[in-house]
């Protein structure tokens, strides 16, 4: 969903500008309390990897657009949303200025649509389903991949409103809704499927380097099983 320099106005995209500096100085200080234990800085510097190498993999989905994984909701899940829209944010600044993915000036706006759509989406999707079986390790992943399939379309959406406001390519709106929304439909399929296996990896491997464990009462005993490994 790497948003092209041209494709929105000055005035969207000084906007969307202000709303991604404004969440990244708002994620700065909670990531430090998500941030508790030592061990768990590796964590950050894996999971923006595998982002990184997740969303260098690119298709066109129409209307001079392009479609790939996004990682919001694994971000999320795995170190904390605040700390998950600060890996994506870095993430998509080295893109734009180093590989030339998503515009400089369409910075914001990307990180507004990856870096901070999809992960609260994803973060709040994977709370609802924590709060509805909480006693259950199963609904970490499963929380994580239903909050990646749902937080996908819905940051293409976001992107077809932005677009009918201030868009500057000569396409229908309609027409960019449809292509956006409904590819992306389909990449949140993919996105669910992958989240799911992650998180699930992670979980039965090392549960107390999930995020979201946190947020699941489960014997002490079962939930430090994953620390002697």
């Amino acid at each position: 969903m790497h948003v092209p320099d041209g494709f929105l106005d000055i005035p969207t995209s000084v906007a969307t500008g202000a709303v991604a500096v404004a969440a990244v100085a708002i994620a700065l200080p909670r990531a430090r309390k998500e941030a508790v234990d030592d061990r768990k800085a590796p964590m950050v510097g894996i999971v923006a990897t595998l982002i990184f190498a997740v969303q260098m993999i690119n298709f066109p989905v129409g209307a001079g657009t392009s479609g790939h994984l996004m990682g919001g909701a694994l971000a999320a899940v795995l170190v904390g949303p605040a700390t998950g829209v600060l890996c994506l944010t870095v993430v998509l600044i080295v893109q734009a200025f180093l590989f030339a993915d998503g515009g400089l000036t369409a910075l914001g706006t990307n990180i507004t649509l990856i870096g901070v759509v999809t992960v609260v989406v994803g973060w709040w999707v994977f709370r609802g389903v924590v709060v509805l079986a909480p006693r259950r390790t199963w609904a970490v992943p499963f929380g994580a991949s239903l909050g990646a399939f749902i937080s996908v379309p819905v940051a293409a959406g976001v992107f077809a409103a932005l677009f009918t406001i201030g868009g500057t390519v000569a396409v229908p709106a309609g027409t960019v809704f449809a292509a956006m929304v409904g590819w992306h439909a389909v990449i949140g399929v993919g996105e669910a499927v992958i989240t799911a296996l992650v998180v699930s990896a992670v979980v039965a491997t090392r549960p107390d380097l999930v995020y979201g464990m946190r947020f699941v009462r489960v014997p002490a005993a079962r939930a430090s099983e994953g620390a002697t490994v």
